[in-house]
């Protein structure tokens, strides 16, 4: 997640730099197209670019408003998982009374979901660092499962079921925590949908496409203009095209361990720190410290 932090000049100029290239290159062959066969080339009006322009920017508002929904759904979702961990444990400390090592056990169990799951969003290494919070047979009962995030939830919901048939909770209990653990499973759910869902590739190769045809149309109907000026006017123009095109491409895809995804292991190590703190266990992790202009 991108901070207040301006990001350096070498983090927004290789987003585009290869595009900035393709321009150079199209708008000097064009030049010296249109100086060397000026009488063959015909004159394109401003009024064609302008038209392609303006195409081009209602094109780039509907992709950075679907892109920017995309992103802020995944925040929303990480979000509502903040809250359903505080009530998970809260609900558990109120009922259960007698049994706080459960409680304990079961607080660790999530903090570790937590972390399976921004990996497992990201294609990270999921089992790393796991035996700090679950047992050496709860990492072998996971280790077989593909989902492991919902491996590590079944866990749990096992455990909250077992208390029920102990009479450590009662019936309105379990169905109250059963809600949370629902809720858990839903948003991962909502997560894995965003992920799995790929915006149109077809989208950004037919923009692209008509990004190219107005630099060519505009590079025409500016062929009066020297190449001194033509060129560095095309590079700037078409340069805030392509960085708005690539800031909603980094926002379509909240989960693909790039700057601008949701900051999924700064949250889950937040949740780790309240749940701890909730529970008066100690060693305290620090808050995940940002990496220069961003949080991951």
């Amino acid at each position: 997640m991108l901070l207040e932090k301006r990001p350096p000049f070498a983090y927004i100029f290789n987003k585009i730099k290869r595009e900035l290239i393709n321009v150079s290159i199209a708008t000097v062959v064009v030049y010296f197209l249109t100086s060397e066969f000026d009488h063959l080339i015909p004159e394109i009006p401003l009024t064609i670019p302008t038209f392609l322009g303006t195409s081009i920017s209602v094109i780039l508002s509907f992709k950075l408003s679907q892109s920017y929904d995309r992103w802020w759904e995944a925040r929303k979702i990480w979000g509502g998982i903040v809250n359903d961990s505080r009530n998970l444990v809260l609900q558990l400390q109120a009922f259960v009374k007698q049994n706080q090592d459960a409680v304990r056990i079961i607080a660790q169990r999530h903090i570790a979901w937590c972390y399976v799951l921004g990996r497992q969003l990201r294609g990270q290494e999921v089992m790393e660092g796991l035996d700090r919070f679950l047992s050496g047979d709860e990492l072998k009962s996971i280790g077989c499962h593909s989902n492991k995030a919902l491996a590590v939830l079944q866990l749990n919901n096992a455990h909250i079921s077992k208390l029920r048939e102990e009479d450590e909770i009662d019936s309105y209990s379990h169905v109250h925590l059963n809600s949370i653990i629902v809720n858990l499973v839903n948003q991962m759910g909502m997560a894995e949908r965003i992920k799995s869902t790929v915006f149109p590739v077809t989208y950004r190769l037919f923009l692209h496409m008509i990004i190219y045809v107005f630099i060519i149309t505009l590079s025409i109907a500016l062929r009066q203009t020297s190449g001194y000026f033509e060129i560095p006017i095309l590079l700037l123009i078409t340069s805030f095209f392509f960085l708005l095109e690539e800031t909603a491409t980094q926002l379509q895809d909240p989960f693909s361990n790039k700057p601008t995804d949701t900051a999924m292991t700064a949250i889950a190590t937040n949740i780790e720190i309240n749940i701890r703190q909730m529970t008066g266990q100690g060693d305290v992790p620090e808050p995940h410290q940002p990496n220069g202009f961003y949080l991951t």
